[in-house]
């Protein structure tokens, strides 16, 4: 194997690392963001734990971020608790970087 090849199977893999450790990152934060949600619904910790991993399983429904928050926002209504998208959003955005902290010091 040549130098080159050598490089680029190396790019690779290193590629493929990063895209898995961003995949659990994302779920870990969707995870997160349920137990959060979960505590405002009063949920016990079964039920909340349950309910987090549903809506890690909602962020697999399309690409983006769109199908959490469209669950949030409905099951919030549902309970008729006060929530808005910007909110969910910012929440998101505030627990990636705690996620993927916590999946890099488990790698």
């Amino acid at each position: 194997m040549s130098g080159f090849d050598q490089r680029r199977t190396g790019f690779e893999t290193k590629a493929a690392w990063n895209a898995e450790l961003r995949f659990k990152a994302l779920a870990r934060r969707d995870k997160m963001l349920g137990l959060w949600a979960a505590a405002q619904f009063g949920l016990s910790d079964a039920e909340a734990e349950d309910y987090a991993r549903a809506v890690a399983r909602a962020d697999l429904q399309e690409p983006g971020d769109d199908d959490v928050v469209r669950k949030l926002l409905q099951d919030f209504a549902a309970r008729n608790l006060p929530i808005t998208e910007t909110w969910i959003r910012q929440e998101l955005a505030r627990l990636l970087p705690i996620a993927e902290q916590l999946v890099t010091q488990q790698a």
